[in-house]
């Protein structure tokens, strides 16, 4: 018996769905060209592992188990409606175990379902709304109410907008293949944006009653490490990696045994993941070597900084104040100005921080953002300012969206009042 058989039969099914959802759905949509149909039978396949695995066992490769009785169930349901011969035997033709499929002449260089499936969702004709709903629905599994909290929108919203996203592929003919090598510069930046989203919303959910969304995070980390295996010698990808793993190896001192959001600044760096750190920073040393600089690579620039400093006061600011004004050529947003304004506020002292945001709440642009009266409070704060601190971050705790956050500014509104 190993120690797969001795765990509960729903944390088994669990792990496997998060690792082998995506790499079922993808084989399924390869052979039957139909998405509905695959997602359906991928998720039948994960029942009956719920009622098989206790009796029969964990099989040892849960992954090829589960693509088999996937595939059986699309052929009983292509019987069924009737398909046409030849469609049948494609899908019957398929191996038992078969995964990656190496019939595209384009895939030579990155064979793997997932990867075609992640650049089909990210297609140019569709929105990048639709293309990162699709990637979280087919890739990462998530179901339609959860994609709907993350957008903030009805569940029935994002179903149809999943549908319309999935008939757009079909109407307009959209080739299931990573594309050619001459296409692959203008697709790749779209593929990235996705994957940084679907991580950032595992980093820090937009919304809910929890910071952190694990699974979610997780996963993005997984999918890029794929992307970077399959192309070795595209440098924004192996920094977006390096970004992810910078980030998540300080996940476990963000949140106390409460949940309480804890700041970089006060975080016991301790429990940050010495491995993981030492991973990231020999991805991103990798990427830099090509002498290609990317927004990616430069951010990963800024993680690597906070997470080799020994202490939140031996943080090199001055040269995180430098990543960020090139870091704002390559994306010159609102958000990436905000984040410029703090590092030269560390960097600096609050004031020159101060000038940054007040020019930010002048324009407008980030009206909505709970971090930019956040940002300008934690300044204030810094600058003994604290009546002011203290009305600013009762404006930042009305625009916050998790719970976590709203208790934090909380905290800080209590500690800036008189």
């Amino acid at each position: 018996m190993t120690s797969r058989d001795r765990e509960p039969i729903e944390a088994v099914v669990g792990r496997a769905f998060r690792e082998e959802w995506g790499q079922v759905v993808a084989t399924l949509i390869r052979v039957t060209g139909d998405w509905d149909l695959a997602e359906e039978c991928t998720q039948d396949a994960f029942a009956v592992a719920l009622e098989r695995w206790p009796r029969d066992g964990v099989p040892g490769r849960p992954g090829a188990w589960l693509t088999t009785t996937a595939r059986h169930r699309a052929i009983d349901r292509l019987r069924r409606e009737a398909v046409g011969a030849a469609k049948l035997r494609e899908v019957a033709a398929m191996a038992e175990d078969v995964v990656p499929d190496h019939s595209d002449e384009h895939d030579d260089a990155v064979p793997d379902d997932r990867l075609r499936l992640m650049f089909t969702c990210c297609h140019p004709a569709l929105a990048l709304e639709a293309r990162v709903a699709l990637t979280l629905r087919t890739l990462a599994g998530l179901s339609t109410a959860e994609i709907a909290r993350a957008f903030l929108i009805p569940e029935q919203t994002m179903q149809k907008r999943i549908g319309r996203a999935k008939q757009k592929i079909k109407n307009a003919a959209i080739p299931y293949r990573v594309p050619p090598a001459q296409l692959l510069p203008e697709r790749t930046p779209a593929v990235l944006a996705v994957l940084y989203l679907l991580f950032n919303e595992g980093y820090t959910a937009t919304a809910g009653a929890d910071l952190v969304r694990r699974n979610l995070s997780a996963e993005a980390i997984r999918l890029t490490r794929v992307l970077a295996h399959l192309m070795p010698d595209e440098p924004e990808v192996s920094g977006l990696l390096a970004l992810m793993l910078l980030h998540d190896a300080r996940q476990a001192s963000r949140q106390d045994d409460t949940g309480q959001l804890i700041p970089l600044e006060e975080q016991d760096r301790a429990h940050w993941d010495a491995e993981t750190i030492a991973l990231g920073i020999e991805v991103l040393e990798t990427a830099l070597r090509r002498r290609e600089p990317g927004p990616y690579q430069i951010q990963a620039a800024i993680a690597a900084c906070h997470a080799t400093a020994q202490t939140a006061q031996d943080t090199d600011w001055p040269q995180i104040a430098g990543l960020y004004a090139q870091l704002t050529r390559f994306v010159p947003t609102p958000v990436v100005k905000l984040n410029q304004a703090v590092a030269i506020g560390m960097a600096e002292g609050p004031a020159a921080g101060l000038l940054l945001v007040d020019e930010l709440v002048a324009s407008g642009t980030l009206a909505d953002y709970h971090l930019l009266p956040a940002t300008r409070a934690d300044l204030l704060r810094r600058a003994g300012r604290l009546t002011e601190a203290a009305t600013a971050y009762r404006e930042a705790v009305t625009r916050a969206t998790t719970d976590a956050e709203r208790a934090f500014l909380q905290r800080r509104i209590e500690e800036t009042t008189p």
